[in-house]
């Protein structure tokens, strides 16, 4: 009998021990079995101490959160004057690009009022992405960043990373001193850049969204973002027709496995939720596209085939839309804000020796995704 021109063996399933799972990628949380406390408290020959012990994670396997509930979320952006006089009075403003992303100095958010809590909702709507810059954030109690942030949402509580003690509503971006893991991640992925929308897979995923840094490699780490409304309007007009109605899943499993591979938690039970492929925004009423390769994993009512093919036009769409996407540089006392409904963002791996990466975000959660009438 000839040789058959195609093995049929079964194949093992590809679970990315070091990197991921399937498509879900993660590179830059080092997690329970990579945190090292003696070198955070103390540092090492090479790397200073962790600069805000207080925000080191800390992992509590034995605390388990019920799943979330539902809740009625209220826009502060609908009730901003648009001409932003408590936001911007007196701050220098400067243009990342021309249609995404701005850089402002001169203005302390945590002094905000409500009307300047408010403005900012509206502005980073219509930016899409805020850098500011010496801020207070990572010095005042963290308390009362979490009371600063939650005016705008009620706050996620991560399930799978750490937090500091007592604060599980922070989410941190920890890769700490001497942690050189990334050798291994790119043993598996030949890049690190995940674009996504922050835990998309709730059933209220986050609006205006907060990360700021405590401490931050000497170069590299930056973060990439795309304007997802300009993403959408790009395309052409029967395209988008044809986008109208769709909806998609949406799921937290991957990144949750990811973490039991990684020896991490998992506080909650990972869920999926249902959203469409185009969202409206409640203050702007900008249309924007809501997908990305990280969490979200089949349309609605197409066959995986006729799925995975939209899914990659739409994936490759917005990752190779630099003419729509801005690139932020961190550096000590920036706080970047932005609105996860018409954004998509990812870290960069792109340092090797060493340096802590540390950042904390506080992650208001929004409206359940609703996509308004066709407009033509």
């Amino acid at each position: 009998m000839a040789p058959a021109l195609v093995d049929t063996s079964p194949q093992p399933a590809v679970h990315y021990s070091k990197s991921g799972t399937g498509e879900y990628k993660e590179a830059f949380i080092g997690g329970p079995t990579a945190f090292r406390e003696d070198a955070e408290l103390k540092g090492t020959g090479k790397q200073p101490p962790a600069r805000y012990p207080l925000y080191l994670p800390v992992w509590d396997a034995e605390k388990k959160y019920p799943p979330l509930e539902a809740f009625e979320h209220y826009e502060h952006g609908r009730d901003a004057d648009p001409r932003f006089p408590n936001l911007l009075k007196g701050a220098g403003v400067t243009d990342l690009t021309a249609n995404i992303g701005v850089e402002i100095t001169g203005v302390q958010l945590s002094k905000l009022t409500d009307s300047g809590k408010n403005e900012l909702a509206l502005f980073v709507a219509q930016k899409k992405v805020v850098a500011f810059r010496d801020q207070d954030f990572a010095d005042i109690p963290i308390k009362d960043a979490l009371n600063f942030g939650g005016y705008f949402g009620r706050h996620h509580i991560h399930p799978t990373s750490g937090a500091p003690a007592g604060y599980p509503e922070v989410h941190l971006v920890h890769r700490g001193a001497e942690d050189t893991t990334a050798r291994d991640f790119f043993e598996e992925r030949t890049n690190s850049v995940t674009w996504h929308s922050d835990v998309s897979y709730e059933k209220q995923p986050p609006g205006t969204t907060f990360l700021y840094l405590l401490d931050g490699p000497v170069a590299g780490g930056d973060t990439l973002f795309a304007n997802q409304a300009e993403a959408y309007r790009r395309l052409s007009p029967e395209f988008r027709k044809r986008l109208h109605g769709l909806k998609a899943v949406h799921s937290a499993v991957e990144q949750a496995d990811n973490s039991k591979n990684r020896g991490g938690i998992v506080r909650r039970e990972p869920v999926s939720s249902v959203h469409p492929l185009v969202r409206t925004h409640p203050a702007t009423g900008e249309k924007a596209l809501f997908v990305n390769p990280q969490f979200t994993r089949r349309i609605i009512g197409y066959k995986k085939e006729e799925s995975d093919f939209l899914l990659k036009f739409l994936y490759d769409h917005i990752a190779k839309g630099q003419d729509f996407q801005a690139r932020v540089k961190w550096a000590p006392g920036t706080v970047v804000v932005w609105d996860n409904r018409v954004t998509a963002h990812s870290a960069l791996l792109d340092w090797d020796d060493g340096q802590r990466r540390h950042l904390a975000r506080i992650t208001p959660q929004a409206e359940a995704p609703y996509e308004t009438a066709f407009e033509g």
